[in-house]
């Protein structure tokens, strides 16, 4: 494909991102390996040009473009690469005009700025959209991070997390036998330290609320060592049944799995009640602090989704406070950098629960805020996360 193709193709993808984003359709991800499945002629190297072209695009604006080809044309104003690939050849796109339609705004939302962290200024802000790495945890049931980092000579080890190391971005986990085996598994730094904050021992019962395919579960269940109850519970049964090969190849034998009919969760975990020496409440949120990975979810979000979000994490925090006796634990969670998901909602929780205290973290990184702590890409070198360990009295 000629550079003007390959721009063109873009643009073809971004819009149909745009519109997904509009209509609660497939991730940007899965878009994007339809097209490509769709458009065989197209090279590895055209496949990686196109890509990159789109995610350039979805990066630079934090509102949803009119157009892909408005996003593509105010990309021109800034970079003349860009602007010489609208030649009006054969495959590629028209010429612009002066007064065509051109994307507005910053990489951030507008109206989510007044909700992020404090902590977020603007020394932060633009490493929330960088490229991520690509960061493993080595399972500890199988095996040590010094003999996995040993085949792995691309691997850094991450001194915050002590099974945690560090490969380039694009490296091809999923095809390395390494994997297959189940020695390793791909999870962010930032998801590591909240399993090190549950602080998990051989023969606990342990509850994993919001379980989903399970990542944190396999992590937890290495940490208790095969030995305890651990229990993984989700409402979205696609999601949970990918917990299944996976704990099998990570040979996880401890992991019971349940799956909860949304409305109905305390009762059906009702002989749990009062049992569980930690409860891990993993709460769907914004995802805002996964926009790096995930940069097109920034176009999904609105003032209603994260209140549908906050509602749901309130709902979630009194169940699993229903599972937790006195002088046990929960550990709040979620990958956002709002305030009123993190530091507001476990506030909230604290004030209308006086039986319960938050707890001091004893955790490699991130920064204190209100009675959790927060993680940024830029300060911690992960995702975005708050989390905070609560006491029942």
């Amino acid at each position: 494909m000629r550079p003007a193709a390959r721009l063109q193709s873009a643009i073809e993808l971004l819009d149909a991102i745009l519109v997904a984003a509009k209509e609660g359709g497939a991730s940007a991800d899965q878009l994007a390996k339809a097209f490509f499945a769709e458009r065989r002629y197209a090279g590895s190297k055209d496949r990686r040009a196109v890509r990159e072209l789109a995610w350039q695009a979805i990066r630079r604006f934090g509102e949803p473009p009119a157009t892909a080809r408005s996003a593509f044309v105010a990309l021109a104003d800034e970079d003349e690469d860009i602007a010489l690939l609208f030649d009006g050849s054969d495959y590629g796109p028209a010429a612009i005009t002066p007064d065509e339609m051109r994307a507005q705004g910053g990489p951030l939302p507008a109206w989510i700025m007044p909700h992020l962290s404090q902590l977020i200024d603007d020394t932060e802000r633009p490493a929330l959209l960088d490229r991520a790495p690509l960061d493993i945890r080595v399972n500890a049931l199988k095996g040590t991070r010094e003999e996995v980092a040993r085949q792995l000579p691309e691997a850094e080890i991450v001194d915050q997390s002590p099974f945690a190391l560090r490969l380039p971005a694009g490296f091809p986990a999923d095809s390395h036998p390494l994997f297959g085996a189940g020695l390793a598994e791909v999870q962010d730094l930032g998801s590591q330290l909240i399993v090190d904050a549950c602080a998990v021992a051989p023969g606990m019962t342990v509850l994993d609320l919001c379980a989903g395919a399970g990542g944190k579960t396999l992590a937890l269940a290495a940490a208790m060592q095969n030995s305890g109850k651990l229990i993984a519970s989700d409402t979205n049964r696609n999601r949970l049944q990918k917990l299944q090969p996976r704990k099998i190849r990570a040979g996880a034998t401890c992991i019971q799995t349940q799956l909860l009919n949304p409305g109905q969760e305390l009762a059906m975990l009702s002989e749990l009640s009062g049992a569980c020496d930690l409860v891990l409440v993993d709460a769907p949120c914004s995802g805002s602090g996964t926009w790096r990975r995930n940069p097109e979810t920034r176009w999904r979000l609105n003032p209603q989704r994260l209140d549908h979000v906050l509602a749901e994490q309130e709902k979630l925090l009194n169940i699993g406070a229903e599972m937790v006796p006195p002088g046990g634990h929960l550990v709040y969670a979620v990958c956002s950098i709002i305030e009123d998901e993190g530091r507001g909602q476990v506030a909230n929780f604290l004030d209308t629960h006086p039986e319960w205290r938050a707890v001091d973290l004893k955790i490699g990184a991130g920064r204190a805020e209100g009675a959790g702590v927060l993680l940024t890409p830029k300060h911690d070198g992960s995702d975005g996360f708050f989390f905070a360990r609560l006491k029942k009295l």
